[in-house]
């Protein structure tokens, strides 16, 4: 007998059945229109899977996440923290808990509204995580009376002694304090300088050899820096939302002018951290499908006239003159992870801009970039500013162990902006 997987509105349809709330035909028609749009927009869509590969897709398999503790990542700040100001900066452990959920546990905590709430970085749900927030709370005392106040706030999820929390749940699957220090600023999305990750891929399938050679490849040649696919939302629902609000913005709003500054002002209601997101989900996507072009021509790692250079490990970038030459200086360090050539993150052209994109290698960012004008006409009209990114990342301290026959554990770390699962799709299929 042949079993039928059913189709979202029926599901919907028998859940409402049961608490006796009946749909009428014209809701279910409105619904399945609706469900059908959003799956025609998602079809769209190059998923990350189906993009170019450094060392070709892989056929190695192994199990990613089967237990909170198989994936940990742990923050660093890389700055020191002042001691004083109107920002209480937390350092927190969690598991099983996304990090917006932790700023809301500490806005519930604290009583600070959840803009006051800032972090670095987005970390895993599904893993055992430390990350810092800053809540800004203004003193109320003095300095070493202010000390034991913050304390006395935070106790309830305060690391005590024996390793847990004050209150009397598990930590497994709560929060935890671990430190705890004031600071002049807030901490700004960003600002981290490494994650560093331990994972356990169990069960894996294929021989060591092949695992050894992918991970030993990645320390001479680097790694692809696609943006990973939390970026785009689960089954791309953030590339669909913003490709609808683009839109329902650009079909109201007629000529669009590229340069009129009063666009920045556009979609305010969504909520800033909401319109942020999908505006990075659009300039995501668009990157990716760069630096995709540009392994499959293989000069993701090859000079092309025009090339914006980046400095490794800065927000310093740099392109040749025009009467200045590719030269074997430039080369080595090209070779040696100095310098990265670097891809868009779409959005308006400052004319001004000194590190334009330009000749050989601007045309192949505007061929690529021409085929997805949905999403690049939109970012312009919300004036967002073009920007860029290393089409290239290495990992920092790389180390693997077979701890078991089957089970390789992973250690490294990743300067801010790089993805651990664009490292695990160059290395196998995960499950």
């Amino acid at each position: 007998m042949e079993i039928r997987k059913a189709s979202p509105v029926t599901l919907l349809c028998c859940w409402l059945a049961k608490f006796n709330t009946p749909l009428s035909i014209n809701t279910i028609t409105r619904i399945n229109i609706k469900i059908n749009a959003s799956t025609n927009k998602v079809n769209l869509y190059t998923r990350l899977s189906e993009l170019s590969y450094l060392q070709g897709k892989p056929q190695l398999r192994a199990e990613l996440k089967q237990e909170i503790s198989d994936f940990c990542v742990d923050e660093e700040l890389g700055f020191d923290l002042s001691g004083k100001g109107e920002h209480l900066c937390v350092q927190v452990r969690k598991k099983d808990l996304s990090t917006n959920e932790v700023a809301k546990k500490l806005s519930d905590l604290t009583g600070a509204e959840i803009h006051k709430i800032s972090y670095s970085g987005m970390k895993d749900k599904c893993g055992e995580c430390t990350q810092w927030f800053s809540i800004q709370l203004p003193i109320t005392t003095s300095r070493s009376k202010q000390l034991q106040l913050d304390a006395a706030i935070l106790q309830p999820l305060l690391k005590s002694e024996n390793g847990n929390s004050s209150e009397n749940k598990p930590a497994v699957k709560e929060l935890v304090i671990l430190k705890f220090q004031r600071n002049s600023r807030k901490i700004k999305l960003g600002s981290h300088k490494l994650n560093h990750f331990k994972i356990l891929l169990r069960n894996c399938v294929g021989s060591k050899d092949d695992f050894d050679a992918r991970l030993s490849s990645m320390l001479t040649k680097g790694i692809p820096n696609y943006f990973g696919p939390q970026r785009f939302g689960n089954n791309l629902s953030n590339l669909v939302q913003v490709s609808e609000l683009m839109d329902a913005a650009l079909n109201n709003a007629g000529e669009v002018s590229v340069d009129d500054e009063s666009n920045a002002e556009r979609g305010v209601d969504l909520g800033r951290r909401k319109r942020s997101m999908l505006f990075s989900a659009a300039r995501s996507y668009l990157f990716n499908q760069l630096l995709s072009e540009r392994l499959e021509s293989q000069t993701w790692s090859q000079y092309i006239k025009g090339d914006v250079l980046n400095l490794h490990g800065t927000n310093r970038f740099f392109a040749l003159k025009a009467d200045q030459s590719w030269d074997k200086e430039l080369q080595e360090r090209l070779n040696t992870f100095d310098i990265h050539i670097t891809g868009p993150l779409p959005g308006l052209r400052d004319p001004k801009d000194r590190y334009l994109c330009r000749a050989e290698a601007a045309d192949i960012e505007d061929a690529t970039l021409k085929l997805h004008d949905g999403l690049l006409l939109g970012l312009k009209y919300f004036a967002l500013r073009e920007s860029r990114r290393p089409l290239r990342f290495l990992p920092s301290n790389l180390h693997w162990d077979w701890v078991t026959e089957k089970d390789l554990e992973l250690t490294f770390a990743l300067s801010r902006g790089a993805y651990a699962t664009s490292l695990l799709r160059e290395l196998c299929v995960t499950d």
